[in-house]
């Protein structure tokens, strides 16, 4: 009844993908800019700081590592 592909899924999920990255990171500028009491905008930039703050002591050098990380990895 439903054909449902790996390639249909993978699909929707780079869709969604697509979407989801430039909200969380609207999200995140306006965190810094308007600090984690804003309503909605504070719950991702206190969770992303809270995350950060597990993968280091030095926030910035995990940071870092996440956007080289990254850079590779859309290579």
């Amino acid at each position: 009844m439903f054909k449902i592909s790996l390639g249909s899924i993978k699909n929707f999920l780079e869709k969604l993908t697509n979407v989801l990255i430039p909200v969380i990171v609207v999200s995140l500028l306006l965190g810094i800019i308007f600090g984690p009491n804003a309503p909605f905008i504070g719950n991702i930039y206190t969770n992303v700081s809270n995350i950060i703050g597990m993968i280091g002591q030095d926030g910035l050098l995990a940071l870092i590592s996440i956007i080289i990380i990254l850079a590779y990895l859309k290579k």
